[in-house]
């Protein structure tokens, strides 16, 4: 399920690094829950429609991003969550939520990219990003997956998932986390296998660290 929030903004400029912020808001929503310190089951967008300054962001017309998750009872703890306290950062506030329901992806396998997919390996003491047209990014991308397919109890012998590298809009994409610089990939996938299958990663997000920000697909 995915809910898409549209918010009101101000004439404040959003610094480009407003992730950990927009992630500290999730959470706030979300409160102290069993999905804190375990495998994300949930994803969400990056802010729409910003226009780039000098110092930041600014969103001249409002802006808004969408929220998804395999739960649904997480999506109501959301809504509850936002209904109580509709405010983000930098006078950012919640007007109103829509509700999309799962739709069906059964003759679709191409997907895009709404925040950028990250994918990171430890080598010994090294962390290591992925690249989009790295020759393990697909097996790195479906690992993940299949983890959290195991967790919620998916499964599902003929799926396969792979970077769409030829995509004009394939590329990388430098986002700093907490003083961390992180380089994800912005790049479209294919994803083929069963329906529900699709709808999960839809919901979940790939990559790794989606529930901070990363990963989440349209």
């Amino acid at each position: 399920m995915r809910i898409h929030l549209k918010i009101q903004t101000q004439s404040t400029v959003i610094p480009f690094d407003h992730q950990p912020l927009l992630t500290g808001t999730i959470h706030k929503w979300l409160g102290w829950n069993d999905q804190h310190g375990k495998i994300s089951l949930y994803s969400f967008s990056q802010l729409e429609g910003g226009k780039a300054t000098p110092n930041g962001l600014k969103f001249e017309r409002g802006t808004s991003f969408f929220f998804s998750s395999h739960n649904s009872d997480l999506i109501k703890k959301m809504i509850s969550g936002i209904q109580s306290d509709p405010t983000l950062f930098y006078g950012l506030t919640v007007t109103e939520i829509i509700i999309q329901e799962d739709p069906d992806l059964a003759d679709r396998n191409l997907f895009f990219t709404a925040s950028p997919i990250f994918i990171k390996r430890r080598v010994e003491d090294r962390v290591n990003h992925i690249r989009f047209d790295d020759p393990l990014a697909g097996s790195y991308l479906k690992e993940t997956l299949l983890t959290k397919m195991n967790e919620a109890g998916i499964e599902d012998e003929s799926f396969d998932i792979r970077f769409e590298k030829t995509n004009s809009k394939a590329g990388t994409k430098k986002i700093t986390y907490n003083g961390v610089q992180n380089r994800a990939n912005w790049c479209p996938v294919i994803l083929d296998g069963k329906p529900e299958t699709k709808l999960f990663a839809w919901n979940v997000g790939l990559g790794n660290s989606t529930g901070v920000g990363f990963g989440a697909i349209r």
